[in-house]
């Protein structure tokens, strides 16, 4: 029977690929970039809404105990209190518009008493990759206006540290209101707060994010047709092979060799042949 091939090592191991392939296009990466234009929408939409609305209290915008999240981030919050710069910490490792930077990280203590966060911007760094320095947060009561961000995570669950490395000042892998409450000893509310341009503690103030739907939409549409592809070759060659004469098919005559090609010197002596042939 013909279908015997399809039990061949080699063609049960193309099999495999092939399949393997397409289900990783579909249910991988696929999703995976679906998910990541989701994402991209989702900012869009509430950086679009930030834009156009105005500051709201903290209370108004994020009750106690409630977390910032896709409906709230980026969403500007109007808070009034004083800074705490001696439980400042300066986050590492940053990159602001293609360039080596820290952000500095410090403490607000609203005028209800809860601690918040606040991102007071970044600082490049110096000749030896420490921070510059940089000016310290205005003292007594102030009202700023920032914009609410959720927590980065830590994959390791790093503290901050300080040692002759960063001249002794507090440094942390993320901006996470978690890392800086354990560093203080304080009870820091969930999320951050970044500064816009003008607002008192600012120092740089951080580029806010492209609204473009990015490349992730075609990424996916790529991959669902990079997967049909695969699938229909591996039906093309199936049927290619089910039909007579198959590169697979053990009862198709064998293909004859291709004809040698003739020597310079056979050439010649053929000719010298010919002629001898005709003088006679």
């Amino acid at each position: 029977m013909r279908l015997r091939f399809l039990l061949k090592p080699g063609w049960l191991a193309l099999t495999v690929v092939v399949f393997t392939f397409a289900i990783c296009c579909f249910t991988l990466l696929s999703p995976w970039q679906f998910s990541r234009n989701t994402e991209r929408e989702q900012q869009n939409a509430a950086l679009e809404t930030s834009f156009k609305a105005d500051p709201l209290p903290l209370t108004q915008l994020l009750p106690p105990g409630s977390v910032v999240g896709p409906k709230t981030e980026w969403h500007l919050v109007s808070i009034t209190g004083r800074y705490l710069p001696d439980k400042e910490v300066v986050a590492r490792l940053r990159t602001v518009q293609g360039e080596g930077a820290f952000e500095v990280l410090t403490p607000l203590q609203t005028t209800d008493g809860t601690v918040v966060l606040i991102d007071r911007g970044y600082v490049r760094l110096d000749s030896k990759s420490g921070v510059l320095p940089f000016a310290p947060p205005p003292p007594g009561t102030v009202t700023v206006t920032a914009r609410a961000r959720a927590d980065e995570t830590d994959p390791k669950n790093r503290d901050a540290f300080a040692d002759a490395s960063t001249g002794g000042r507090l440094q942390s892998y993320v901006v996470d209101s978690r890392v800086v409450a354990r560093a203080g000893k304080l009870d820091i509310r969930p999320g951050y707060f970044q500064l816009d341009t003008g607002q008192p503690g600012v120092l740089g103030a951080l580029p806010l994010p492209q609204t473009d739907s990015g490349p992730f939409l075609s990424y996916a549409l790529q991959w669902i047709a990079f997967g049909a592809m695969a699938l229909l070759g591996w039906l093309y060659f199936t049927v290619r092979e089910l039909k007579p004469g198959g590169a697979l098919d053990a009862s198709s005559p064998e293909k004859p060799e291709k004809t040698r090609r003739k020597s310079v010197a056979e050439i010649l002596a053929e000719d010298e042949l010919a002629e001898s042939g005709h003088q006679k």
